[in-house]
């Protein structure tokens, strides 16, 4: 039996405050995230040590959750990971 992927919740997606303006959220300032100044995360760390080395740069890591996400855009559009974005 296939399972049930009715949404129950009489709203509409566009009504759900966490999909209503997911591009948004992404594309916030990292200056502005409550939670910027810790210390990033594992995955952002993987992937700019990945970057940093594809692009002959060091890795720092005691970077916060904000630097290091600058620091990734700023790496992905040198290396050309940036997907043809304009920033």
């Amino acid at each position: 039996m296939a399972p049930n992927t009715r949404d129950n919740s009489g709203g509409s997606a566009a009504e759900n405050p966490k999909t209503a303006d997911a591009a948004g959220n992404r594309d916030k300032d990292p200056a502005d995230w409550t939670t910027g100044g810790e210390p990033m995360t594992g995955a952002q760390a993987s992937y700019l040590k990945t970057l940093s080395e594809e692009a002959g740069e060091a890795f720092d890591p005691k970077l916060t959750k904000a630097d290091a996400s600058r620091r990734i855009d700023e790496l992905q559009a040198r290396t050309g990971r940036d997907g043809g974005r304009q920033g």
